[in-house]
């Protein structure tokens, strides 16, 4: 049953060393059974802020809350949260039933109950029947759910991950990327999720928090923050983006009319407001924004428009980008090549029109500052 008390508060949360503030003041509530992600760069105290959820660090100043009860005070062992890491420290001396049953025995459960428990979780993670198993017969992934079926054996309320993929291969992270989110829906429980990685906090969150340096710069959903970036933080580490420094001419309502230093005129639009004529600002657009065609006319109707020269084609399936070149101020661009398979054909060398919806620019003041769409 879902309850008005968020399984976890954080409360102007702060932590200082020495004289560098590692967390500045982060508040966010986690409803229940929310998979809550925190994205951002190495060294924005990503992970410093989950050692203090699992009490493993004490904050400076603030207050955290699980369950509507503070637990500042209460030591990591009797904290209802439990923690899977990178290296997901297995032992490799036990054998798998006995290492995810390795909690229930600090806590004194009895024998027969660990058993019962130990066999449910299994089956709940996939893995019914191997309790016998020794670690070393199991691949990464395998590892990974014996990892989640340890901490969930223990009811937690909150499940932290702490970069939980970064050890596996590419191919076995993107099916884990969905095996998690389908394990969190199954338990129910609330996972509070570190990574750097932008694709896996996208596929899997229901809410997302960008952290860059100790703060974070906004919290939303996936398509909150890939399609109404606040920050030109959020705009350039979620998603990938080509980017211009421009000088805004003019502006009309809210659309702008800026010029980069090699005359590329660009339009744009003041979506939050408070730009103004003569503000140096950084310009965002999308690589799939832009649309490609072979003929003037068919981008003649979008605001920004030009024509390149394919520089390069990097092919890599559903993923395949064009990086072009703008005639006319030199400009390099990235373009997601269509679906359609139409531009196939395309080489280095070709000269194809390209162009894009003003209100597909995103503009924000050089600083970094909340300007933008």
């Amino acid at each position: 049953m879902l309850t008005d008390v968020p399984d976890l508060q954080c409360r102007s949360i702060s932590k200082s060393f020495a004289d560098f503030n590692a967390v500045k003041d982060v508040s966010f509530d986690v409803p229940q059974g929310t998979f809550f992600s925190i994205l951002g760069p190495s060294g924005c105290g990503k992970t410093t802020l989950l050692r203090m959820i699992a009490g493993f660090q004490k904050p400076t100043s603030g207050d955290l809350l699980i369950k509507g009860k503070s637990v500042i005070d209460v030591p990591p062992n009797k904290r209802p949260v439990s923690m899977v890491f990178q290296h997901l420290a297995l032992f490799p001396m036990m054998n798998i039933g006995t290492n995810v049953g390795f909690g229930l025995r600090q806590r004194g459960v009895n024998r027969s109950d660990i058993e019962k428990q130990v066999k449910r979780v299994l089956e709940r993670v996939g893995l019914a029947g191997v309790a016998e198993r020794p670690i070393s017969s199991l691949s990464g992934g395998q590892k990974q759910r014996v990892a989640i079926a340890r901490c969930m054996v223990l009811e937690p309320d909150v499940l932290l991950l702490d970069e939980p993929l970064g050890a596996l291969d590419l191919k076995l992270r993107e099916h884990m990327k969905i095996e998690l989110k389908q394990l969190q829906s199954e338990f129910n429980t609330t996972f509070v999720y570190i990574t750097h990685d932008q694709s896996e906090a996208l596929v899997m969150s229901d809410k997302i928090a960008v952290m860059n340096n100790g703060e974070f710069e906004q919290t939303g959903t996936a398509k909150e923050l890939y399609y109404e970036p606040k920050t030109a933080f959020v705009a350039g580490f979620v998603g990938e983006a080509n980017r211009f420094a421009a000088t805004i001419k003019s502006k009309s309502a809210d659309a702008l009319e800026m010029a980069t230093a090699q005359g590329q005129v660009l339009h744009g639009t003041d979506a939050v407001g408070g730009l103004k004529v003569g503000d140096t600002v950084n310009v965002f657009v999308r690589p799939e924004a832009v649309r490609l065609s072979r003929k003037a006319e068919g981008v003649s109707g979008l605001s920004n428009a030009g024509q390149g020269k394919v520089e390069n084609v990097l092919f890599n399936g559903a993923n395949s980008q064009l990086i072009l070149r703008d005639e006319l101020t030199g400009a390099e661009m990235s373009v997601a090549l269509p679906q359609t398979g139409e531009f196939r054909d395309l080489s280095r060398g070709n000269l194809i029109h390209f162009g894009w919806e003003y209100l597909q620019t995103r503009v924000y003041t050089a600083t970094g500052g909340p300007h933008g769409h």
